[in-house]
């Protein structure tokens, strides 16, 4: 096995946790609706964008970080409490 650098290593565990998150959400073994879901997908692609701006590949840093940025928008979104309805 050769040697890996440590943007392999980053970059690796990065996509395989967005994969792992996708084969979970497509075997019902992990909702999309759920808190796990948007985590392992921030957590994953910030991995992937952090090894891609390792390498100087920019098209990724951009694609990975975006995806971070909304995986942690939505994370955020579902975290904030909802105020009460008022009954009409």
């Amino acid at each position: 096995m050769p040697d890996l650098a440590p943007a392999d290593w980053i970059g690796s565990t990065g996509v395989a946790l967005l994969l792992l998150a996708f084969a979970l959400n497509l075997t019902g073994h992990l909702r999309h609706e759920s808190l796990t879901y948007p985590a392992m997908n921030a957590a994953g692609a910030g991995l992937a964008a952090y090894a891609s701006w390792l390498i100087d590949y920019m098209p990724f840093v951009v694609l990975e970080g975006t995806w971070m940025m909304v995986s942690v928008a939505t994370l955020t979104n579902r975290l904030r409490p909802t105020p009460p309805q008022s009954p009409l």
